[in-house]
C-alpha cells in the first residue's frame, strides 16, 4: 500500500520558517519528480516547487530564492525548506510523487504564515 506521510505544517509569524517533509513508502515503480503543490481557499492548486531523481530543480516564481527543495532518493522523502515566509504563502501543501507509472498525492498539511 502506498503512502505519503507529510509533516512540518503550522502556524507561523510573517519571515519565519518551517520546513516540510513527505516520505513515501510501498512504491514500487521508479519514482520520476518529486514536489510540492500547495492549494488555498478558492484558488486552484499550483505548483510551488519540484525535483527530478537526478536534483534538477523547479520553482513557482513567488518562492524563487525563499523556499529550497530537496530529497532523498534512498529515503524515498522530499523536503521543502521555506524561509522568509509571507501571508500570502498561506495554504495547504500538498506532496506528489510522479512514478513511471502512477501519481501519487499525500494527504495535505495546511501552513499558516500570520501577518
Amino acid at each position: 500500500q502506498v503512502q505519503l506521510v507529510e509533516s512540518g505544517g503550522g502556524l507561523v509569524q510573517a519571515g519565519g520558517s518551517l520546513r516540510l517533509s513527505c516520505a513515501a513508502s510501498g512504491i514500487t515503480f521508479g519514482i520520476n519528480v518529486m514536489g510540492w503543490y500547495r492549494q488555498d481557499t478558492g484558488k486552484q492548486r499550483e505548483l510551488v516547487a519540484g525535483i527530478t531523481s537526478g536534483g534538477r530543480t523547479r520553482y513557482a516564481d513567488s518562492v524563487k530564492g525563499r523556499f529550497t527543495i530537496s530529497r532523498d532518493n534512498a529515503k524515498n522523502t522530499v523536503y521543502l525548506q521555506m524561509n522568509s515566509l509571507k501571508p500570502e504563502d498561506t495554504a495547504v501543501y500538498y506532496c506528489n510523487v510522479d512514478t513511471t507509472r502512477y501519481d501519487y498525492w499525500g494527504q495535505g498539511t495546511q501552513v499558516t504564515v500570520s501577518s
